[in-house]
């Protein structure tokens, strides 16, 4: 972990990120205070989808309803919303 200004960060941008992109956490400060941590991105997979909807309730009725009829308002309005203007 390394910790940077601000404005080293915005002068040195492309290697920090090349630093972050090999594996580094960058806490980034200014006046001496962190204002950022930048670090990897996690790559996300359908697993991690799964984990976060087990403790979901499923939709009910109503709420495929309230799609549905969303949906259609959507297909229902082909005008040019501008036309009027």
């Amino acid at each position: 972990m390394r910790t940077i200004t601000a404005t080293e960060a915005s002068r040195r941008f492309s290697d920090l990120l090349d630093a972050i992109e090999a594996g580094e956490t960058i806490t980034i400060t200014r006046g001496n205070h962190p204002i950022a941590e930048i670090r990897p991105a996690r790559r996300r997979t359908g697993a991690d989808l799964r984990t976060a909807l087990v403790a979901t309730t499923p939709p009910d009725d109503t709420f495929e309803r309230s799609i549905a009829e969303a949906v259609g308002y959507l297909a229902a309005d082909k005008g040019d919303p501008w036309a009027a203007v």
